[in-house]
């Protein structure tokens, strides 16, 4: 009997299924070229989805579950794979394969925490809010959101260099209780030795990111970064542009440059964290 294998948020859908493509077939004793003949698919098609370098498709799963007799197994991984995905927004998904690969994440946010780094109550009160959004779909996006942050658990998380305005730190979200775990988790998170929190402060007069918020990924096996830009829009908002990238990095260096260390960081974190607490 075939054992179905579980979705593992730490890897992108690409990448699984890839995974578990390679390892069925050689389980099964085919060759790339056979089961590529068998499907369809050439030896360099059949190659780049077992590396996670193309999309599966759910017909092709089908090909692949009929041609080595499993029944129903990588048909049902991506569907399950999908599903999680179906659970964030639509203009989000582009970029939850990105966010899952990278190696470095450089944010940069004006207005709220990251998801990446949100606390439960945080997200709720954000998602919550959103118009239109009904209690079940605030459940489910919420769940989605904290299945994100399994990336930050694995043995080697990306390194993420994340700069917030003050302004995140004083805009109520939720309440003052949910405020203050919020701004816990902060403190705890600049422990990782994988994180580095700074603070870009009023004082300092910046004006380079009043635009908006926006992440820059460096992916790995010297494929060129990509760019997720925060925009009321629901259109796209991920860019693979190299000059747009370039220039949004470009962008993300002046503003740490004008941010306080990390160790004052901390301490404005602290501070505003007593005054929700009072």
């Amino acid at each position: 009997m075939t054992v179905p294998p579980e979705p593992d948020s730490y890897l992108s859908t690409r990448i699984q299924f890839g995974i578990e493509l390679r390892k069925f077939r050689l389980l099964s004793g085919f060759t790339q070229r056979k089961l590529g003949a068998a499907i369809h698919l050439s030896v360099s098609q059949l190659s780049m989805l077992e590396n996670g370098h193309r999309a599966p498709s759910r017909e092709l799963a089908h090909r692949v579950d009929d041609v080595l007799g499993l029944g129903t197994v990588l048909v049902d991984l991506l569907d399950r794979l999908n599903r999680t995905a179906s659970q964030l927004p639509r203009w989000f998904r582009p970029w939850l394969e990105f966010e899952r690969e990278a190696e470095i994440l450089h944010m940069w946010e004006l207005s709220m925490v990251p998801g990446l780094i949100q606390v439960e109550g945080y997200a709720r009160a954000l998602i919550g809010n959103e118009p239109g959004v009904t209690r079940e779909q605030a459940d489910e996006r919420v769940t989605a959101r904290l299945e994100r942050q399994g990336i930050l658990k694995r043995p080697k998380p990306p390194t993420m260099w994340v700069v917030l305005d003050e302004s995140v730190l004083h805009r109520p979200v939720g309440s003052p209780e949910v405020m203050k775990c919020q701004l816990q988790h902060l403190l705890e998170i600049e422990e990782n030795p994988y994180m580095s929190l700074q603070v870009l402060p009023h004082a300092a007069y910046s004006t380079v990111g009043l635009l908006g918020g926006f992440v820059v990924a460096d992916m790995p096996g010297g494929r060129p970064p990509v760019a997720y830009i925060d925009s009321q829009s629901t259109g796209d908002r991920v860019s693979e542009r190299i000059d747009e990238v370039k220039e949004l990095a470009f962008r993300h260096g002046v503003i740490r440059a004008d941010a306080l260390s990390r160790r004052e960081s901390l301490s404005m974190i602290k501070e505003t964290m007593r005054r929700w607490t009072a």
